[in-house]
């Protein structure tokens, strides 16, 4: 199915029923399951993510919204450390050189969804 096939409507999605793949560790265990792809939005991703232990360098290339579900996410970019526990959102623009730790499940949003591609 691609986006210009796609009928417009809404779609929910369940951290339950996302296909995880292995993106840290060890030491620890990080996975992500993408559910809003290209397939879906040629603007903007989104997913669900695990943190088990791990700690995961990366720099960011993509606007991302980070939302804690459970446990507490640490991510430390520019020797601040930021603690994001379950009710609270955390904004990381382009260009963010950070690490992901912790113990969470959480969700993310990033724009554009078709980073890869640029």
């Amino acid at each position: 199915m691609t986006v210009t096939d796609t009928p417009i409507r809404a779609i929910k999605f369940d951290h339950r029923d996302t296909a995880f793949r292995h993106r840290g560790g060890p030491p620890g265990h990080a996975e992500i399951g993408r559910t809003v792809d290209t397939t879906l939005s040629t603007t903007m991703g989104a997913g669900f993510a695990r943190w088990e232990g791990a700690e995961v360098a990366w720099t960011v290339l993509y606007d991302e919204v980070i939302f804690v579900i459970e446990g507490e996410l640490q991510v430390t970019a520019a020797g601040e450390t930021h603690r994001v526990t379950p009710g609270q959102m955390l904004w990381i623009p382009e260009g963010t050189e950070l690490v992901y730790a912790g113990q969470a499940l959480f969700g993310y949003a990033l724009y554009p969804g078709n980073w890869k591609d640029r």
